[in-house]
């Protein structure tokens, strides 16, 4: 099943987003890759390599930290996504926003939604990337791949989201942004 575009755009355009004030938080962007394939959609997730100072392993969306050269943060979601994925900011569709995140090593993370073509010739940057999968979007509105745990930092406990997909974990920030966009989505169904 996919969900419609027009109906998606209005709602990532119009709802009442949560914002944070960046204050001395870095500013940083992902997107969220949404993509037809077979009549249903399909989002495309990166395993990072495991040299990385930060988030080294882990599932994840494209993004990366604001630079001074990017218009806003849409343009630095699409130039992470482009650096990270090969794929041209141009062949990107961008429809909207969701809530702005706080990442526990210090980002402001905004998420934009965008379609990106069907992800089947990427040239993805192996420095940075490891490895790409994608799965589609229904799988994960199954209540039974979706669990939370509280995990300590820094003294405090948070809440951690966690997604499976086949022998892909899925969580923390990667995992609240994919619920965030479930639960919005879940009417356009």
């Amino acid at each position: 099943m996919m969900l419609d575009r027009s109906r998606l755009t209005s709602l990532l355009q119009t709802f009442p987003r949560q914002t944070i004030a960046p204050g001395t938080l870095r500013a940083a962007a992902v997107l969220v890759p949404l993509f037809p394939r077979h009549g249903r959609d399909f989002l495309l997730f990166t395993e990072r390599t495991a040299h990385l100072e930060h988030h080294a392993g882990e599932i994840s969306f494209p993004g990366g930290g604001f630079d001074p050269g990017d218009a806003d943060l849409s343009a630095t979601a699409l130039r992470e996504a482009e650096e990270e994925l090969g794929i041209a900011r141009t062949q990107i569709k961008l429809l909207g926003r969701l809530d702005d995140f706080y990442s526990v090593h210090g980002y402001h993370v905004v998420p934009f939604v965008g379609i990106i073509p069907p992800p089947d010739d990427l040239q993805y940057d192996p420095f940075e990337i490891a490895a790409t999968f994608e799965a589609p979007l229904e799988h994960f509105r199954d209540p039974s791949v979706h669990h939370v745990k509280d995990w300590q930092h820094r003294g405090r406990s948070f809440p951690v989201d966690f997604y499976q997909f086949k022998e892909h974990t899925i969580w923390g920030l990667t995992a609240a942004i994919l619920r965030q966009f479930l639960e919005e989505t879940a009417g356009l169904r």
